[in-house]
């Protein structure tokens, strides 16, 4: 175990030979996360030998490498641990890269938000003040997980804070809206699920034929726009490809 800061710790163990996982406080923070975030920027942008990816997520980078790079003695872990080491060491500041503002259409409630009402019962709130207070909320994509391009988005108002449902759904479509706890979620594809859907977006969140093929990415800045039913086919073809999100 290493100090990052006077705050912060981190670590650094293999994960296969072929992965090294760099393990910051473990808890769902956003100054957490925009450490991780920082050192998978810096390792992307003059990797060291051998690195082929890098992955951030709430708090922790995995770096992918191919140990062939590398000579047999000390092993390539070793070797490539005490470079991103030295890293942490000098300190990795504050710069995670480019960030985009992203819009995120949404239709709240009805058939696409069936949880709403329920929401704003347990919130003290109208399912309209939910709506504004969730359109509000400084949201910012801590990682992506659970499926392809399925986005963990922090930020959400403390006063929308609900716990999961009970009882998982086995069956929810693509482009649902949902939050739990302190986070809201897309649901990237068809898969079961226990958060709470509150509305629905119209963009396709993952398409493995696309580049990159997921439409969100760990950082982006997402500004929910409420849009009515009428609206959701229309913006669905309006931001087809990625580069109109």
């Amino acid at each position: 175990m290493s100090t990052l800061s006077r705050h912060r710790l981190w670590r650094i163990e293999p994960l296969g030979d072929r992965c090294l996982v760099v393990e910051f406080e473990q808890k769902v923070d956003a100054a957490v996360n925009r450490q991780a975030r920082a050192l998978a920027h810096a390792l992307t942008v003059q990797p060291p030998p051998g690195v082929i990816d890098v992955a951030p997520a709430f708090c922790s980078v995995a770096v992918f490498y191919r140990p062939e790079a590398y000579s047999p003695q000390p092993s390539p872990f070793k070797q490539l641990e005490a470079r991103v080491a030295a890293l942490l060491a000098a300190g990795v500041g504050d710069d995670e890269g480019p960030t985009r503002a992203v819009r995120i259409p949404v239709c709240y409630g009805g058939a696409h938000g069936p949880d709403l009402e329920e929401v704003a019962t347990a919130c003290g709130m109208t399912a309209d003040e939910v709506i504004r207070a969730h359109v509000a909320s400084d949201h910012v994509v801590f990682m992506l997980g659970f499926s392809p391009g399925f986005p963990y988005i922090g930020g959400l108002d403390p006063a929308l804070s609900v716990p999961r449902r009970p009882t998982p759904r086995t069956r929810i479509p693509a482009g649902t809206v949902a939050i739990a706890r302190d986070q809201t979620a897309i649901y990237s594809m068809q898969t079961p699920g226990g958060w709470n859907l509150i509305g629905r977006t119209p963009l396709r969140l993952f398409d493995p034929k696309a580049e990159p093929p997921c439409r969100l990415q760990a950082g982006d800045r997402i500004r929910f726009v409420p849009i009515p039913p009428a609206d959701f086919d229309a913006e669905a073809k309006a931001a087809a490809s990625w580069t109109d999100a």
